[in-house]
C-alpha cells in the first residue's frame, strides 16, 4: 500500500476546500490513526464542509447531527421499541452506528449526551440497558464547536476531550485564498460541485492502517515522546516558565497518540521511519486539548500552543 492511494481524497478535499491544508492534512492523519479529531474555529471556516467533503471520497455511510441543548442519549444511540405482533422489543440503531460522524457544535448538547458518546468514542461500543452493541469497524468522530459563542454551551468533560486524537484550530484564509474561495463559490453557483474521482474503499482504508503501523519507530524517538509528555507532568525539571504555566499535563494517552499520528505522517510523506520533525509536526494538534493551563498563565495571555512551543524548544531532541 502506498501513500498515493490518498491522492484522490486529498484532489476532491482540495477542490472544495481552499486555504485550509493543515487541516485536511490532519483529517487525513487522523483516518489513518483510527482516531477522532475535534475541530475549532468561528463560523464560516468550511468546518462543515470539510468534514462533509472527507465523508463524500470514502466508502461507508455518513450522518450529521446537529447537537443542542435538548439533545437526548436515545438521538444518538438508538432505542429499543416495542414490536406488538411478536411481543417483543426491538433495537432500532442511533446515527452513531453509522462510518463517519459529524458532531456539529459538540458542545451545545448536556453531560448525559456527552456521556453516551464517551462510550461510543472511547469502546467503539453502545450500551442500551442491558445490552451493548458493538459500532462498525470504521468509525470517525469529527466534532465542531465555536469558541466564540458560550451561551447555551456546555464545557466538554475531559474525559472526552482526551477522547479525540486531535484537536485542531481552524484559523482564518489568507488574502490570496479568500479570492479563490470567492471564484469557487461563483463557480460552483454555475455547476454542481464536482464528485470525487475516485472512492476510497474501505478495505483500503485498512489496508493503510496496517502499512502506517509498520513505519519503523526508533528507540530514541519512542523516548523523546515520553519525555516531551513527561515534561507537561513535570514541568519544573525542565523550565521556570513551564511550571508557572501547566496545572496538568498529558496523559499516557497523550504518547500513544503523538506516536500513531507521527507514523501516519511519516508515511504520508513517503519516509520509512518516524523523524523528530514529524513528532514536532503533530505535537500541538495531539497536546492541545490535553494540557490545564494556571490561572497565572491565563492572565498573562499564555495559550496552550505557546506551552506547547516553549515546551519543544526545552526538550532535548535525540
Amino acid at each position: 500500500m502506498q501513500p498515493s492511494v490518498l491522492n484522490p481524497v486529498r484532489e476532491h478535499l482540495a477542490s472544495r476546500i481552499i486555504g485550509q491544508q493543515e487541516l485536511i492534512e490532519s483529517m487525513l492523519v487522523c483516518l489513518l490513526s483510527d482516531g477522532h479529531m475535534l475541530v475549532e474555529g468561528v463560523p464560516g471556516l468550511a468546518k462543515t464542509t470539510a468534514v462533509k467533503t472527507l465523508s463524500e471520497a470514502l466508502e461507508g455511510d455518513f450522518h450529521r447531527i446537529q447537537f443542542t441543548p435538548d439533545l437526548l442519549p436515545s438521538d444518538l444511540i438508538g432505542t429499543d421499541i416495542y414490536r406488538q405482533e411478536r411481543g417483543e422489543f426491538e433495537f432500532s440503531p442511533g446515527p452513531l452506528f453509522h462510518n463517519i460522524l459529524l458532531a456539529d457544535e459538540v458542545n451545545r448538547a448536556p453531560a448525559k449526551v456527552q456521556s453516551a458518546l464517551l462510550e461510543a468514542m472511547g469502546e467503539r461500543q453502545i450500551t442500551v440497558g442491558q445490552r451493548t452493541y458493538a459500532l462498525p469497524r470504521l468509525f470517525m468522530v469529527l466534532a465542531t464547536q465555536n469558541p466564540i459563542e458560550q451561551e447555551g454551551t456546555y464545557h466538554l468533560p475531559e474525559a472526552q476531550l482526551d477522547r479525540f486524537l486531535m484537536h485542531v484550530w481552524v484559523r482564518y484564509p489568507s488574502r490570496t485564498d479568500e479570492l479563490a474561495i470567492l471564484k469557487l463559490d461563483s463557480e460552483q453557483q454555475r455547476r454542481n460541485p464536482p464528485r470525487p474521482s475516485r472512492v476510497l474503499s474501505q478495505a483500503e482504508i485498512f489496508a493503510a492502517r496496517a502499512a502506517v503501523a509498520e513505519i519503523y519507530l526508533d528507540e530514541k524517538i519512542y523516548r523523546y515522546i515520553v519525555d516531551l509528555v513527561a515534561a507537561s507532568r513535570t514541568p519544573a525539571a525542565y523550565d521556570a516558565d513551564l511550571q508557572r504555566w501547566c496545572r496538568y499535563g498529558a496523559s499516557p494517552r497523550a504518547s500513544i497518540a503523538l506516536a500513531r499520528c507521527a507514523r501516519a505522517l511519516a508515511w504520508m510523506n513517503g519516509d520509512e521511519y518516524v523523524s523528530p520533525h514529524h513528532v514536532q509536526k503533530v505535537a500541538p494538534d495531539v497536546l492541545r486539548h490535553r494540557l490545564l493551563l494556571t490561572f497565572e498563565a491565563e492572565a498573562d495571555g499564555v495559550t496552550t500552543d505557546d506551552f506547547i512551543r516553549r515546551l519543544l524548544e526545552v526538550v532535548a531532541v535525540p
